[in-house]
């Protein structure tokens, strides 16, 4: 974009910006708390909730306890209206069978919110299977002939489809496929119309990197690999361009949203596929380190928690985001209650 050249000497953006009443009445991004999405995480090996030994703030809930439908219709009231549901199983294998499973974690956690809470909240049912595998990858593992081994894509788009068709009937608005197979958004679009669920949506992690920034929720879910890394599927974080590839995949696969993960390292990937899919909702994921450098940074004094964590999601949200996905929704709804800090 070119700027045209100021004529005017007597212009004084200052003016616009002497008081927070004038800052806010010319404020060019909005955020509110229904453009918000909480990640909640249920583990079935659980009989109380206990809080995260990883993540600051964050709770982990038995998946049919009250506690868990407390926490949901707290903020619910707030405003925040989206919740991303994680699980983590009892016990693993090669396929992640309780991923699928009718009475797995998710699966019960989705049957429960639904029941107690109708359909209020959207609910979002995240669809992979490196939490539930005893190897940790996204993927199921192969060896070569020549003794390498790969992640099979085509076999594990089966499981996938068990994954979402099962997630549908629990009761989930959006299946949230997050294992970056390609082709997987038109595997589990025709698996789901196949079974009836022709109005269950997809949220397509469509543009996921090999982050360093996911640790503290590798750690929460026990899902980092047993072997190698996940760079052979994920995206390089050298790569932007890439992004609108995959993303446009998506879309023409049948995805209804789009997601970029990590956000706050990628905001310039944000406006990319934004500016490309202006049509598309987006959802930017703000994951679990990036939400930790700010518990982080506020705890050792170095920052105002409220401050930096509103100027995070802000960037997020100016950079294009239509929908954000973090651990600080519900302190964010309080905090915007009370209007931003700036």
């Amino acid at each position: 974009m070119v700027l045209p050249a100021l004529r005017f000497p007597s212009v004084r953006p200052r003016r616009l910006r002497a008081s927070r009443a004038i800052r806010g009445l010319v404020a060019e991004s909005e955020l509110t708390p229904s453009s918000l999405v909480l990640p909640i995480f249920v583990d079935e090996r659980l009989s109380s909730p206990r809080p995260s030994a990883s993540m600051k703030g964050v709770t982990v809930y038995p998946p049919s306890s009250p506690e868990l439908v407390k926490a949901v219709g707290e903020a619910l009231d707030l405003g925040v209206k989206g919740f991303l549901l994680f699980g983590i199983p009892a016990s693993k294998d090669y396929t992640g069978s309780r991923a699928y499973a009718r009475d797995g974690p998710t699966q019960v956690a989705l049957r429960t919110l639904r029941r107690e809470l109708g359909d209020e909240p959207v609910l979002f049912a995240d669809l992979c299977i490196c939490g539930f595998t005893d190897h940790g990858h996204c993927g199921l593992p192969r060896r070569t002939p020549r003794g390498s081994t790969v992640i099979d894509n085509d076999e594990t788009l089966k499981v996938y489809q068990k994954i979402a068709v099962s997630q549908a009937e629990a009761g989930a608005d959006f299946v949230a496929p997050s294992g970056m197979m390609d082709g997987q958004v038109r595997a589990i679009r025709e698996a789901l119309d196949s079974a009836g669920y022709t109005d269950v949506g997809i949220m397509a992690y469509s543009v996921k990197y090999a982050s360093s920034f996911y640790g503290p929720f590798r750690e929460v879910m026990d899902s980092a690999p047993r072997f190698g890394d996940r760079r052979s599927y994920q995206m390089d974080p050298r790569n932007a361009r890439e992004a609108l590839k995959e993303a446009l995949m998506d879309v023409e696969e049948g995805a209804d949203i789009i997601m970029v993960k990590p956000a706050l390292a990628y905001l310039d990937v944000i406006r990319l596929v934004k500016e490309a899919l202006p049509f598309v909702p987006l959802a930017a994921y703000n994951v679990s380190g990036e939400y930790m450098m700010v518990k982080l940074a506020a705890e050792h004094g170095l920052a105002d928690e409220r401050t930096l964590m509103l100027e995070v999601l802000y960037a997020i949200r100016r950079a294009g985001a239509d929908i954000i996905i973090t651990y600080h929704a519900v302190e964010a709804a309080r905090a915007l209650r009370e209007g931003p800090p700036f």
